[in-house]
């Protein structure tokens, strides 16, 4: 039997779902028990020193997550899988919305610096009240 990368990701994240059962339980009945005594020994088994995780490492990093709010993704899980079996770290996948904010963002640093520039070139004056708050900042 073959097994895919998501595939063995989806078991993975099944495994650290059951997992979580079982330490909400315990946690339930011995409050602190999880914070005290099991992130600790997690956290030394899923081996966080480590850039890229070694295949033992990548259920233990699940199950870290798990601990979360927001626990590991399918796709997230597998990318660490396909870095542990490789042994190379793989780039960050951009995100969509960031490929399309770049070009708005230097769009809009040349017209910002340039009214900066032309800002600090002219000298202001006060404003209405009769207090003269232009030199406050050039002293």
């Amino acid at each position: 039997m073959n097994l895919s990368t998501e595939q063995l990701a989806e078991l993975l994240a099944g495994i650290a779902r059951a997992q979580q059962a079982i330490i909400d339980a315990i946690d339930s009945e011995n409050g602190g028990w999880k914070n005290t005594h099991l992130l600790p020994k997690v956290n030394t088994a899923a081996n966080m020193r480590l850039a890229v995780p070694r295949l033992m490492d990548v259920p233990s990093r699940v199950l870290m997550r798990s601990q979360g709010r927001v626990p590991m993704d399918v796709p997230t899980i597998a990318r660490m899988l396909e870095e542990a079996l490789s042994g190379v770290a793989a780039a960050p996948a951009a995100a969509p919305a960031a490929k399309a904010a770049v070009p708005v963002a230097a769009a809009v640093a040349v017209p910002v610096a340039a009214a900066a520039a032309v800002a600090a070139n002219t000298e202001s004056t006060p404003a209405a009240g009769g207090d003269d708050l232009s030199n406050f900042f050039d002293t």
